[in-house]
């Protein structure tokens, strides 16, 4: 009965005119996708950036300027990923909905206890995040963590269209948690495997899926190898050996490809976000495509 209310309301709410009530400026493609769930056709969706390009290092450009100037609402990750391009984008737009504190400016991190939160500052151990790891898109239990409070900022933003966007999320959320329970049952097979990262941006996975992180190809976060670090960490797979390598498609992919072709060790590649891989074309074939690619280099 209560998944046909909700199919009602839906029906009710899609049946009238197309119309975007709000912007939406859209940091990184998984926000962008969740947005669209949860906002439809009363939402128009920019996303600034795309799946194979590095979040932490985007440039202001002009026309990032100009959608952020018209944006009503900007979801974001936070937590300092987009530190060296949004305060810009905020400070060139002049869009005072958006600016840090200002209803529109929501930021993912804020709703979630993140990991990795260092003890002490200290720029020599490479490029960390005072408020921890940022990269909480790997999890899809926090993009359901997420979702009722980015609902509820699109309700406050369009109060009008607030029973719309309440039934968006209803779908969404049952629709979701029936994909988390065939992801983790798809998945089981990786709990406890050894991997090796090329960058350390999979504690969230780690986490979720129970894989056991023995190394990393950066000697330090956002520090590039050298040959001889390769080799200490070529050397350690004698007696603390990994399954396989995990590398986001948008980086560099030299480092994992030497050590491949040293050692014979796979690499798998993944997504990272939506449009990652040809694989990953929204939300929910995201954690399919990641799924299906750990699973292939466990083999």
């Amino acid at each position: 009965m209560r998944k046909l209310i909700i199919g009602a309301a839906l029906a009710g709410f899609m049946a009238s005119p197309a119309h975007a009530n709000l912007n939406i400026f859209a940091c990184e493609p998984e926000w962008g996708a969740l947005a669209t769930e949860l906002g439809g056709d009363k939402v128009s969706v920019y996303t600034a950036t795309t799946g194979l390009q590095d979040p932490h290092q985007i440039q202001a450009r002009p026309s990032l300027i100009a959608k952020a100037r018209a944006a009503d609402i900007s979801v974001c990750t936070g937590a300092e990923l987009e530190i060296g391009w949004l305060p810009m984008l905020q400070q060139q737009s002049a869009n005072d909905k958006i600016q840090p504190g200002a209803a529109g400016a929501f930021e993912a991190a804020a709703f979630l206890n993140l990991l990795e939160i260092p003890t002490m500052l200290d720029r020599s151990q490479g490029d960390i995040h005072a408020a921890g790891n940022p990269h909480i898109q790997t999890d899809p239990r926090n993009i359901l963590a997420v979702a009722p409070a980015l609902t509820q900022r699109f309700a406050q933003g369009d109060p009008a269209n607030a029973a719309y966007y309440n039934a968006r999320l209803a779908d969404f959320t049952a629709r979701w948690q029936a994909a988390l329970a065939k992801w983790q049952a798809e998945a089981a097979p990786l709990r406890g495997t050894p991997v090796l990262v090329a960058h350390h941006s999979w504690v969230y996975l780690e986490n979720w899926l129970g894989l056991v992180r023995i190394g990393a190809l950066e000697p330090k976060p956002g520090v590039p190898p050298s040959s001889g670090y390769l080799a200490q960490i070529i050397e350690k797979q004698t007696t603390t050996p990994a399954k396989f390598i995990m590398r986001a498609a948008y980086e560099d992919d030299r480092a994992a490809n030497f050590i491949s072709q040293k050692i014979g060790l796979p690499v798998a590649v993944l997504p990272f976000t939506v449009g990652g891989t040809d694989g990953a074309k929204d939300l929910f074939s995201l954690y399919d495509d990641t799924i299906s690619s750990l699973l292939a280099a466990r083999k």
